[in-house]
């Protein structure tokens, strides 16, 4: 027997099942990045939630979980999570809590598949959902490049972050910078906040650019992943988060010193391997990091159902 429960709010013995579910996906897949007791991340944050349980209703199994981000991304697009719990695959769940969700589905939506996996793209076909986006994740061995020492344009000069300072700078360049990204331009001041209080956030791998006037115009966070067994070869990884450029500082090689700053900040923590995550039409960005020695790793797609 299949039950599906849809919630706005979990209750914290809903919580404690869904957690239970990806950490077990986490186990077998290296995905969502989820640590045991910790809360819930932040994607699966927020209304609404359907749970699939299988077995005695209520006290069944949960078999498969679906977030969907109602608020959706920048750009009002609702994007909706789904995971099948490892014992419950291949039994057809997954594509039942799909055809749930496209069903209590308004608008256009759409829906994610981390690491691109046939079996998701058949069932994307199965449904006729369309691929809309891809984002590529991005590898190098830190061993293997050099990474010189940057170039900064005349008059600039690099800093690290300060917490309680540099808040709505940054905010202000991550805006101008990033108003064409789905969920980057919705970053703020609270969420930038949010994320200090996480134990990965080092304000010492936080790169500020300040021009002669000691305006912020550019920034580089980076990020240290703990060793997950299933990605990356089992070790722990450092992430060019996110490197931010105001328009109107682009094209004098800014964000290559920017980028060249944390990769050598990430080497000299000892990290033998770098990530980075980028939207696969941008072009650009893909050849910059491609010179610096960046291969494709993993894909992440989102699949659309039109409105």
């Amino acid at each position: 027997m299949r039950d599906f429960v849809w919630a706005d709010e979990l209750t914290d013995e809903q919580a404690d099942a869904v957690r239970g579910l990806l950490l077990a996906a986490r186990e077998t897949d290296g995905r969502p990045d989820i640590e045991p007791g910790g809360s819930l991340p932040g994607e699966f944050a927020g209304p609404r939630h359907l749970l699939c349980r299988v077995g005695d209703g209520s006290s069944g199994s949960l078999a498969a979980y679906a977030h969907v981000d109602v608020q959706g991304d920048a750009f009002g697009r609702k994007v909706a999570e789904l995971i099948v719990h490892p014992a419950h695959r291949r039994q057809g769940h997954g594509t039942e809590a799909l055809a749930e969700v496209l069903r209590a589905a308004t608008g256009a939506l759409r829906v994610w598949a981390h690491g691109d996996h046939p079996a998701s793209a058949r069932l994307a076909g199965q449904f006729s959902l369309k691929r809309v986006r891809e984002l590529l994740v991005m590898g190098a061995s830190s061993a293997e490049h050099e990474w010189p020492e940057p170039e900064l344009p005349s008059g600039v000069r690099l800093r690290t972050f300060v917490p309680g300072r540099d808040e709505q700078a940054v905010i202000d360049v991550n805006a101008r910078a990033f108003d064409w990204h789905p969920e980057q331009s919705a970053f703020d001041v609270e969420a930038l906040l949010a994320a200090q209080r996480e134990s990965w956030f080092d304000p010492n791998g936080f790169f500020l650019a300040e021009n002669a006037d000691g305006r912020v115009i550019g920034f580089h966070w980076t990020k240290v992943h703990p060793a997950n067994p299933k990605r990356f070869g089992g070790l722990p990884v450092g992430e060019v988060y996110v490197v931010g450029v105001d328009p109107d500082a682009q094209g004098g090689g800014l964000g290559k010193a920017l980028t060249l700053a944390g990769l050598r900040h990430l080497r000299d923590l000892g990290l033998g391997r770098i990530i980075l995550y980028v939207e696969g039409d941008n072009a650009p960005a893909v050849a910059v990091y491609r010179k610096l020695g960046f291969s494709t790793v993993e894909t992440d797609v989102q699949y659309e159902k039109g409105s």
